[in-house]
């Protein structure tokens, strides 16, 4: 049996997410830039709440959204493993995450008053930095 990977992931507690939507996103992001590959088993449920210091069902709750959305699978008696990834979203869920992401970000901008060519920039630089990452 494999052992699981070590998760190097944190919560932050000022963040508007819920814990549990803070351990997707760290999850799905790890997968997407292939820290985590297919076939890896995750942290038990237990293992990652205590690594967290936060309740399980939390953890439980993230992981079943996980397996939900398709990004883990279970097997019985062995745990979580990253599942194979399938292109999951039509064109026209991406288009509608895509704008509904950016709507958050440009309200957030404007919110601080930063600049827009600022903002662009730090964008450009952020997305080059992950380019190496998700081409290896």
């Amino acid at each position: 049996m494999s052992r699981p990977v070590p998760l190097a992931i944190s919560i932050a507690p000022g963040d508007p997410r819920s814990l549990a939507g803070q351990i997707v996103d760290a999850i799905r992001r790890k997968v997407s830039e292939g820290d985590l590959a297919v076939g890896d088993r995750l942290p038990s449920v237990r293992g990652l709440a205590e690594q967290l210091a936060i309740n399980p069902n939390t953890v439980a709750k993230a992981y079943a959204e996980l397996v939900a959305g398709g990004w883990l699978q279970s097997q019985a008696g062995l745990g979580l493993f990253v599942a194979i990834q399938r292109d999951q979203l039509s064109d026209h869920e991406r288009n509608r995450r895509l704008d509904a992401a950016v709507d958050r970000f440009v309200n957030e901008i404007v919110a601080i008053r930063c600049d827009p060519e600022e903002a662009a920039s730090r964008i450009h630089d952020a997305l080059h930095d992950l380019a190496p990452r998700q081409s290896a």
